[in-house]
C-alpha cells in the first residue's frame, strides 16, 4: 500500500486536536513530522525502527502513538479512525 504524507487540509483539520506548545521547557518535535511517521508505520506495516529518518526517530513516534493509545478507550478510538480518512479517498 502506498503512503502519501497529510495534505495541508487534512493537517489543519487534525492540528486542532492537539496540545498547544508548552511555554517553557525544550520545544516540541514537530508535531507533523511526527504523525506523518505514526501515520508511515501504520499504512505500510513496516516496523519502527525501519521508519525513514525524514519522520524522526522511530521509539519518539512509537512512544506518541503509545500515549495516545493509552489516553482513550477502544470505542472513540474506532470512531476516529473511522469518522476521518487519511488517504482523502
Amino acid at each position: 500500500m502506498g503512503f502519501n504524507e497529510l495534505s495541508d487540509e487534512q493537517w489543519k483539520f487534525i492540528k486542532r486536536f492537539l496540545p498547544p506548545q508548552l511555554i517553557t521547557g525544550r520545544k516540541r518535535v514537530d508535531d507533523r513530522k511526527v504523525i506523518n511517521g505514526i501515520l508511515f508505520v501504520l499504512i505500510t506495516g513496516c516496523r519502527w525502527r525501519d521508519m525513514p529518518p525524514c519522520y524522526g526517530c522511530g521509539g519518539y513516534s512509537m512512544e506518541k502513538i503509545e500515549k495516545v493509545v493509552r489516553r482513550r478507550n477502544m470505542e472513540s478510538d474506532h470512531r476516529i479512525s473511522s469518522g476521518f480518512c487519511i488517504s482523502g479517498r
